[in-house]
């Protein structure tokens, strides 16, 4: 009755089945997920902590930031980063004539959507820092630290274990927000699941099984972020166990 039978069956191509398909596009979204989110999270970092020091010009730049990807639709930064950009930049025009046309879809959709995520990030951990009580940016000065050592040993380690649970939603609407590649070709999950349906016309079968696929792998980055907050838990800051 759900006609499942459809997945078995062969691409117009031949050259695979309907389920290898949608298989194989979620090996594109998932390597997309992966490299954008640490893209997101050194370059969120980096900018959370800059907005959280005294100098003033370095928080307007990290304000900039944030607000200039924050305030664009993401679809509408795809399009740039594809179409227009690689104009004005010639060695993105050269990448665009010699190398493959997926890897490049790819390396643009990794640096848009991490940089995107990192302005999302960049407010995570800023706000993180600073819901620290000041003694201990303070204490670590006492301590003869330097700026840079009260980061690293002091307020980083705190603040990235309370925004764990922002970071999960975080990393999971990057799952989501990975669909977007597909307006640029990139042969993604939704692109091969859009794909199937417009050629089967079985969309039903086709987005059901999407669906499926995209929830599980949210899922799992939720219990694997959920565990990391049970495991660096301090207590006073977090809630109770999930």
């Amino acid at each position: 009755m759900l006609g499942l039978g459809i997945f078995g069956e062969e691409t117009p191509d031949g050259d695979t089945t309907w389920a290898m398909s949608l298989l194989s596009g979620l090996e594109y979204t998932l390597a997309l997920v992966a490299l954008s989110w640490i893209v997101a999270m050194v370059l969120g970092s980096l900018l959370g902590v800059l907005r959280t020091t005294n100098r003033r010009w370095v928080v307007a730049l990290g304000d900039a930031w944030v607000e200039l990807f924050r305030n664009i639709p993401l679809l509408v930064q795809f399009f740039l980063w594809y179409f227009v950009i690689p104009e004005f930049v010639p060695p993105l025009k050269r990448m665009a004539v010699e190398m493959d046309p997926t890897r490049f879809q790819l390396l643009l959709s990794v640096v848009c959507l991490g940089l995107f995520t990192s302005a999302r990030i960049a407010e995570q951990v800023k706000s993180g820092i600073l819901s620290l009580p000041r003694g201990q940016r303070m204490a670590g000065y006492a301590m003869g630290l330097t700026e840079a050592q009260t980061y690293r040993y002091v307020l980083l380690p705190m603040a990235f274990r309370i925004i764990i649970p922002p970071l999960t939603s975080e990393s999971m609407n990057l799952v989501k927000n990975s669909a977007v590649a597909y307006s640029i070709g990139l042969a993604e999950l939704f692109f091969r699941t859009r794909e199937m349906g417009e050629m089967t016309f079985r969309y039903f079968a086709a987005f059901g099984a999407a669906t499926v696929l995209y929830v599980l792998v949210a899922f799992a980055i939720n219990r694997v972020f959920a565990w990391l907050e049970r495991a660096t838990a301090v207590p006073g800051y977090l809630g109770g166990k999930r």
